[in-house]
């Protein structure tokens, strides 16, 4: 019985964590230029933004499974588009 309480309370932290990660992501890809997008030859900002606003939106509504696109969809925006952007506007990482 205790063992099912300490996994709700992983996966509320786990859903926490990752509904931060996108909301981070969403505020940064809404500080860029629109332009460094398709200069770093990724999807546009408002595809972007609303990629990482459904995932959060996801999180949110359908527990794990939410999270798990969110996350996913966050982590391609920071692992692979945010790079790309800052190296294009010439900023450091």
């Amino acid at each position: 019985m205790q063992l099912q309480g300490l996994v709700g309370y992983v996966l509320f932290a786990l859903q926490i964590a990752v509904v931060a990660t996108a909301v981070y992501a969403v505020v940064h890809a809404a500080m860029q230029r629109p332009d460094a997008y398709t200069a770093a030859d990724k999807l546009t900002k408002p595809v972007w933004l609303v990629i990482l606003g459904v995932g959060i939106v996801l999180a949110l509504l359908l527990g794990i499974t939410g999270t798990a696109i969110a996350a996913v969809a966050a982590g391609v925006y920071l692992v692979d588009v945010r790079p790309k952007i800052l190296e294009v506007q010439g900023k450091s990482r």
